[in-house]
This record gives structure tokens, sequence and C-alpha cells, in this order.
């Protein structure tokens, strides 16, 4: 790393605080996390930084205590110009990352549904501390239960879609479905040592015994007896719901969920078959005990998953301990919930079963397919997944919190345009002469020119379109139509007003204070239909440049909102409404 005096500035402070804070010892992954912070272009060097951070945090915990204070003083009365910049929020840094030759992470769905809010957080954390890393961010399918938590062929590519657009690219892929004999072989391997058995006990004399902390009839039979009977699951000799290979654990263990946890278990794959496999397989693993196994394989060295899964943990323990693995650096982080929509697979498949959607990217739904249709971004997402982190809390983000910061990334680029909806006519008297405005595209971007909405008069009468939630601003007073000139309101005649013209003068408008409101020419505009966020449709008048933008374009329709362009035709065009 290119150790400049002003990192080495920034670790010793971080050092020197750090000591002083902890008896003159300073701890090194505390100073890399504070370091981080504060210059987050080193996020993909954070190994190299560790390096570095390990000598001076070593040379600063040689000094005594008074010399660290003293020095200490010394840093803040010398702090450079460049340390006062305010630096975007990073990632803490991984737990005994140091440990490992490279990090390895995974995000591993059941592609049984689209991904949604909440799985973007295990996306974006675990693609994002392996890219911290330099490492290695692995996409597995868990796809091993084709009776209950069915998989579905599209869901497999909607996940990839999903990955890409969050612009977390992944080194490898896995499915489990092609990996049955490798589970096939651990299961026997741990009957042969003793941590797995077969299990042909009624399910309700084991849960009987189970509750009693009591061993099950099958649980101490030879190993011999278990090897044969293993090999009666995998001929067919026992059929669906007669056996299960079961991980021996403590009996005693106070959560009777994690005692002798099931493994394997047989499906009748003629009645359910698999998506891809169809009925090749007749024994199945159970998710801890594939997931556990992959893990390991795949070289994981940071699991990073909801709180939900410490009992999966707790239960996969047993396993590892049978075969002399250590188990992965965990993370569980508290359960996200957004105000007002579901994030239960479950629910939004009943909720499309149903009919209460028209699809998995419906804007009602909190699906990654609904946000980006709707034209969130995935710069927003990422910034909603930092900002709360690992932490093991609960959080609940409400639509606002996103629309907020979607809107801060989204304004400085999107095209505005006019959308009138409910259209009412609105004559003007006095108009002597044509005006032709010329409103900017992107007042952010002046070189992307203007737009150009033409009045012309008949017998000084210029007639315009308003938004009817419009009328009770006009009716209040003076009124400046935005980019053309000022009016005042006269009277009103069913769907039709009548104004007069002020006067062309903006800075007057502005003087008053009078509001601002969108107009459209009577004659030349497009149709526009704009699907909101509770499913219902819109429709209205747009100036007619809107129909050059292209698909997936995000745009500001002024004074109503932004959306995404979904479809466009010469006359007509479609838009899925993003927030105001």
């Amino acid at each position: 790393m290119a150790g400049s005096d002003n990192l080495k500035w920034v670790i010793r402070k971080y050092s020197l605080l750090n000591a002083v804070a902890h008896d003159g010892k300073a701890e090194v992954g505390a100073v890399v996390g504070k370091v981080l912070g504060e210059r987050a272009e080193l996020r993909g060097r954070a190994r190299e930084l560790t390096g570095l951070v390990s000598e001076i945090v070593q040379e600063t915990n040689r000094l005594t205590f008074d010399e660290q204070k003293s020095l200490l003083k010394e840093y803040y009365q010398q702090k450079p110009e460049s340390t006062k910049t305010e630096k975007p929020k990073v990632l803490p840094p991984l737990l005994n990352a140091d440990r490992y030759r490279e990090i390895v992470t995974r995000f591993s769905p059941n592609p049984d549904c689209a991904l949604h809010l909440g799985s973007a957080r295990a996306i974006i954390l675990s693609h994002d501390y392996a890219r911290m890393y330099s490492g290695k961010f692995l996409l597995r399918f868990e796809d091993t239960d084709p009776r209950l938590k069915r998989s579905a062929l599209e869901f497999y590519e909607m996940i990839r879609e999903d990955l890409s657009w969050l612009g977390c690219k992944w080194d490898a892929e896995f499915t489990q479905s092609d990996r049955m004999t490798i589970y096939y072989e651990y299961a026997k391997n741990l009957i042969e040592v003793g941590g797995a058995y077969v299990c042909v006990c009624d399910p309700e004399v084991f849960k009987t015994d189970l509750l009693a902390m009591k061993p099950c009839g099958c649980r101490d039979l030879p190993v011999d007896e278990h090897l044969d009977r293993w090999n009666m699951m995998l001929d067919g000799t026992y059929a669906e719901g007669e056996a299960v290979v079961r991980v021996k654990t403590e009996l005693s263990h106070p959560n009777p969920a994690v005692r002798d946890w099931p493994a394997l278990r047989i499906i009748d794959t003629e009645k359910n078959p698999h998506p891809r496999v169809g009925s090749k397989y007749r024994v199945w693993p159970l998710y801890n005990f594939s997931t556990g196994i992959d893990d390991h394989l795949m070289g994981i060295t940071h699991i990073i998953r909801g709180k939900e899964h410490l009992t999966n943990m707790t239960r996969q323990l047993y396993m590892y301990k049978h075969l002399s693995w250590e188990y992965p650096e965990t993370i569980h982080y508290g359960r996200l919930k957004i105000e007002g929509a579901t994030l239960s697979k479950s629910r939004i498949l009943r909720m499309l079963s149903e009919g209460e959607v028209r699809s998995l990217d419906d804007p009602r739904l909190a699906t990654l397919a609904a946000l980006r249709r709707r034209g969130i971004t995935p710069e927003a997402l990422r910034s909603l997944v930092i900002e709360v982190g690992p932490r093991p809390v609960d959080a609940t983000l409400a639509w606002e919190n996103i629309y907020a910061v979607n809107r801060k990334i989204i304004d400085p680029i999107a095209n505005r345009y006019f959308f009138v909806h409910e259209p009412v006519e609105l004559l003007v008297e006095g108009v002597r002469e044509p005006h032709i405005s010329k409103p900017l595209l992107n007042p952010n971007d002046r070189s992307r020119g203007c737009r150009r909405l033409g009045v012309k008069p008949e017998r000084d009468t210029a007639t315009l379109l308003i938004t009817r939630r419009d009328l009770e601003i006009v009716k209040k007073g003076p009124v400046r139509l935005m980019e053309l000139f000022n009016i005042r309101y006269k009277s009103s005649d069913g769907d039709k007003v009548l104004g007069t013209f002020q006067s062309t003068d903006y800075s007057e408008a502005r003087r008053l204070g009078v509001p601002l409101i969108h107009w459209l020419p009577s004659e030349g505009n497009i149709q526009v239909e704009v699907m909101m966020p509770d499913g219902k449709t819109i429709s209205g008048l747009a100036e007619p440049m809107l129909a050059d933008e292209k698909p997936d374009r995000v745009v500001q329709l002024v004074r109503f909102g932004f959306g995404r362009i979904e479809k466009t035709s010469k006359d007509h065009v479609e838009i899925c409404y993003a927030h105001s």
C-alpha cells in the first residue's frame, strides 16, 4: 500500500485515541474500522490496510501511557487539512478477517419466489464485504425441497437479474440440486463416525421421547444397522415419511428444536417432481444439512444472515463437531420490516394467486422487481443497507426513508416534463401575441437543451389546459403559469376557467410570492398513463417530447412526481410512478 504520510497520520491518530481509551493498548480491528470510516476509498484494500495498521498499533502500544497522551495532544495541534473532509458511511470491519487468507461470503436463496427488499440486505452486505477485502462472493441456489418450498425455473433467472441490477456480481454459482451425491457422501460419513443415525420411529413416538429428553429406539443401534437403513432409504425400500437421517446432539439441550435434528428425508418425487432434476433423487437434504456441508466445502469464511438463523447455527455446530470442522464466522443482523408492505414470500405468492396483485413486479409489492419497475435505484438501496448495517437490532423502514434517499440520486439526472391529469380548460383574455415557452429539459444540466411549448391566441384569448386540482389555486388570486406568464382569475363556467393576462415578468411574480402552476397547450399533447403505488392508473396529457424518452429512464412529471418510463409510442406513454 502506498503508505502516504497523511494516511499514516490518520492511522496513528486513531491508534493513539484507541490506546488512551483502553489503558494504553490499542486494538487493530477497532483502528481499521475508524480509518475506513474516514477513508472510504480504502474499502477494497482492507487486508493491505490491516498490515499497515498492525505495524503502527505495535509502535503505539510500545509507548508509555503518558507518552501516548502527550503525542495525541500534539497530533491534534498539527491536524492536516485533508482529514477534515467528511466521508460517506462505510461498513464496520469484519470479525476476525485477519485470520483468513481470503474472505469468502455467499448469498444463498431458495428460488421459490422473487427476492424482496429484505433480501437486498443479505445480498449487499455479503457482496460488499467480499469486495471490501478483495475476496469472493458466491451465489448458491438452495433448492432441495421439491415438496413444501418448491422451486420454480423462472425464479432462478429472476434472482440472477436482481443481483445484476444491484451491481452485486458473483464470482461463482452453485445449485444444490446438482450436488446431491455430495450430500449422500457426507450423510454416510456422519453415520460412520457415529454423528448421525437413521430413525424409523413413528413421528409421535419420537416427539414424545424428544420432549422427555430420552433417546428414541433407533439412536443407539449399531452403525452397521444405520448404514443398512441408509441404503434402504436410497434404494426405495423405505417410502416417504418412513425414515429420516438425524444428526446427534445433546438430548438435554434446552431448545427441543435442536435435539437430534432431521438432516435428510425421503420425498416422493413422482408426486412432487423437482423442476430441474425431476424424479432423479428420492432422498433430499434439509436446509441445515446441505447448507452446513456447502459452507464448509465452499470455504465460506463469513456467513451474513438474519438472526432468525441463530438456532440453525446451533444445530449445525453439532454436525461440524462430528466432522471435526471449524464453523465460519457469523453475523446475524436484525429483522428488517417496511411499513405497509409484506416481506413474506408465502404472502407474496398468495397475493399473486388470489389476484390481489397482477405480477411479481406489481408496484404494491416490495419485491426488487417492483422497486426496479418504479424507478427506485440500486444506489438508494445500497445506501440504506449500509446505513442500517449488520447490526443485530430490528429495523423498520418507512417508504419515505427510501424515497428521500432515492430522490437525492434521481433528482439531478431526471428530465422534466409537464403532465396534466383531469385536464380543465383555462381561457386567458388579453393575450395579444403568440408566446413560446422554453423550459430546460434538466435544470441541473443546461447542455441537454430546452423543451418547446407554444401558445397561440385567437382573438386575444389563449386556451390552455391545467389540472383540476389547481382550480382552487387559480381562484384564490394571481398565479404564474410556469415559464410563460402571469394571470389573474376572472370567472369559471363548468369545466372552463376564465382568466386575464397580467404580464410576462417573472420577477414580479416572485416579488409578490404568487404560486406557480404547470400547464399544457390545448392541442398537440400526448396521452399518458401512470401506474400508481396502489395499483390504480391515472390518465392525462403530457407535452410531446416525453415520447422521445427511452424505456427504463426515470423522469420527473413537474409538480406530480418521479416515475420510470415503461412504454412509449408516438402519441402514448406508460409510466410507473416512483414517488414525489
